[in-house]
């Protein structure tokens, strides 16, 4: 099956590098492909949960302390992070207009400089992934916890929470046209306007590490199963990483307390896994970390947009936090979402 697509209006970036990306990416190969006929499983209302979960687990940059997240039913539109430990904040949005930086990780924060939530995407992927329009998420701090698991435990607290429909259909939004942004490193992000009637989204992510990951891609229609499948996989840094965090990083705050693992975490070196790999292909292959890439870094930025379920298709080569939220940034901007058509 062949997956090839066209490079649209340039938003921002070199054209010719961008196409010289383009070239890459269409050359390589594809490993995993998982596609649905007909519905994608999510439902048309409009959603939210039917009541109030909270999951633990040691803070992502304060490992010694143990970090809550309560998911609650959403009483505003859109998803709201709410800092339980600031008494005088409003909600922040999940929103591109929230962007603090996106430099490492996702930080959304409004109004106090105080008033921020690090490493989002892992939590806010799963507006799009579970298809949850309306939801509180409740934090005492702006440190999240960090998982075994990937975000599979925070998969799982929705799903004892409970899915319910409102009395309303869910909107959905396109581009109007095909749009590309083009990085400094040979990579980009490309969205292609939803066909007619179809509210689906297709992702077709690539990446190519100079390590043991190698070259990797998948193509996959999102559903609640392909996002269960992707939820799993969990962050992965490189064993030079790991080896500063555990020497001289130790001399300095913000690798002081981290919380990286050899559970939580997949450490990665040239030629080898420092620790074990998930998704194991029939080849040996291991497809976690683009598995992580397209549903828990780039579905997040995909998540912020606040104005309905995105439909059409994404398509990502060698790109990370900064070019998403960029091209996000840049849809509202321009003005380039619109609602889907009917049939």
């Amino acid at each position: 099956m062949s997956f090839t697509y066209p490079i649209g209006r340039i938003l921002a970036g070199d054209p010719q590098r961008v196409r010289e990306a383009v070239e890459k990416f269409h050359a390589q190969a594809v490993d995993h492909v998982a596609l649905c006929e007909g519905e994608s499983g999510y439902s048309p209302r409009r959603t939210s949960i039917a009541g109030r979960v909270s999951v633990s687990g040691s803070g992502t940059f304060t490992r010694r302390a143990l970090r809550t997240l309560t998911f609650a039913p959403g009483g505003e539109r859109g998803w709201w992070i709410k800092r339980t430990d600031l008494d005088e904040q409003l909600g922040i949005g999940v929103s591109p207009r929230n962007i603090w930086t996106s430099q490492r990780n996702i930080v959304l924060r409004s109004g106090s400089p105080h008033n921020y939530l690090r490493m989002v995407e892992h939590i806010v992927a799963l507006r799009l992934g579970l298809g949850i329009d309306d939801l509180v998420v409740e934090t005492g701090s702006g440190d999240p916890p960090l998982f075994d698991r990937g975000s599979l435990d925070l998969v799982e607290a929705v799903e004892r929470a409970g899915v319910v429909e409102r009395d309303e259909p869910a909107r959905h939004v396109t581009v109007r046209e095909p749009v590309t942004i083009g990085g400094e490193r040979g990579d980009f992000v490309t969205i292609l306007p939803a066909e007619k009637g179809v509210r689906r989204l297709r992702l077709d992510c690539a990446i190519d590490f100079a390590s043991v990951i190698g070259k990797q891609r998948i193509v996959f229609d999102l559903t609640p199963a392909t996002f269960r499948t992707g939820a799993l996989a969990r962050t992965n840094a490189s064993q030079a990483q790991r080896l500063y965090c555990r020497t001289i990083g130790l001399l300095f705050a913000d690798t002081r307390n981290l919380g990286y693992t050899d559970r939580n975490i997949l450490f990665h070196g040239k030629k080898r896994y420092w620790n074990e790999p998930r998704m194991i292909q029939p080849d040996g292959r291991s497809l976690e970390p683009v598995w992580h890439r397209a549903t828990l870094d780039l579905l997040a930025a995909l998540s912020l947009l606040d104005c309905g379920r995105l439909a059409g298709t994404v398509v990502s080569y060698r790109a990370g936090h900064t070019l998403d939220c960029r091209l996000m940034t840049l849809l509202y901007l321009r003005g380039l979402l619109e609602t889907c058509g009917s049939a």
